[in-house]
């Protein structure tokens, strides 16, 4: 059951075109991620679904409704969090988690009292004196205390720090475990990679890939360190392999997927003594194709 749908999502502003004919999905128990550069269209995508941008073309569903006409029916069932939270100077942040719970419906104090402690926050200060980590944790412990059924969260560990972030990462895998669903907007690539069942990459308004961690693999080369009995030569002839480096009967390299058969094929009569595969990061794949973006234009 998909909680969230996009389809053909186009948005200009005057004659910039912010998103071009996007499609995503968000099903209902999973943590979608939605990655890009800024200025690549997250932010524009999450508006729209909040019903604060109308898209010129396409729609918006959650849970069946569009996002537009029937916003305020939509927030009764979402929690946000942006990447920058502001927030009432003369009111204390336990006012703040307080009021953003009733506007919510929440009324689950034992959970707040939980994450007020997890998250290490000290709920008596005027909002104007906290850092902007501490605004963070006032965000995400509002929307972590309510019964949302899909949490939208836009760059949401930004300011935090790493024990922070662990806590985060902890809390929407407990979500997670309730049947809810996430979409996260983050630059932190390996929080994406750790906690996203399937993810979205996002170029110039363009959707430019969606899949699981597993199928968006094929979009790079898996990393082989190799040590043989006998010094390989003349593998830099094969197809499909680069960056090679030897170091006696040490040789790693970079190796295409669907060429790893031939390359173990042509390493057999070396001897092969240890082998060390690793997968490409998130990372990896999200430099990646920002690379083939910058060579296609320079063609």
């Amino acid at each position: 059951m998909n909680i969230v749908e996009v389809k053909n999502v186009s948005k200009k502003f005057d004659n910039f075109t912010a998103l071009h004919k996007i499609d995503l999905t968000v099903k209902k128990g999973e943590v979608f991620g939605f990655i890009g550069p800024n200025g690549a269209g997250k932010s524009t995508t999450i508006r729209i679904l909040l019903g604060i941008l109308k898209p010129n073309q396409g729609t918006a569903i959650l849970f069946g409704k569009d996002a537009w006409k029937d916003a305020v029916e939509i927030h009764k069932r979402i929690a946000y969090v942006p990447g920058d939270v502001s927030l009432w100077p003369n009111l204390t942040g336990g006012e703040v988690i307080d009021l953003f719970m009733q506007l919510q419906g929440s009324k689950n104090r034992a959970k707040r009292d939980e994450l007020i402690k997890r998250f290490d926050f000290d709920p008596t200060k005027k909002c104007r004196t906290y850092s902007k980590g501490n605004r963070q944790k006032i965000a995400l412990i509002a929307a972590f205390a309510s019964d949302a059924d899909l949490y939208i969260l836009d760059e949401p560990t930004s300011g935090l720090d790493p024990l922070m972030e662990r806590i985060f990462q902890e809390c929407v895998e407990e979500i997670k475990d309730q049947g809810k669903s996430v979409l996260l907007s983050s630059h932190i690539l390996s929080e994406v990679e750790r906690l996203c069942d399937r993810v979205a990459i996002i170029r110039e308004g363009n959707i430019i890939e969606t899949g699981t961690m597993e199928q968006l693999r094929h979009l790079t080369e898996t990393i082989l360190k190799v040590e043989t009995a006998k010094k390989v030569v003349g593998i830099e002839k094969l197809d499909g392999i680069r960056d090679i480096i030897t170091e006696g009967n040490f040789l790693s390299f970079q190796v295409e997927n669907d060429k790893i058969e031939d390359v173990m094929a042509f390493l057999v009569p070396y001897g092969i003594k240890k082998i060390e595969s690793t997968p490409p990061t998130l990372e990896e794949l999200f430099m990646r194709h920002y690379e083939i973006s910058s060579d296609e234009k320079e063609v």
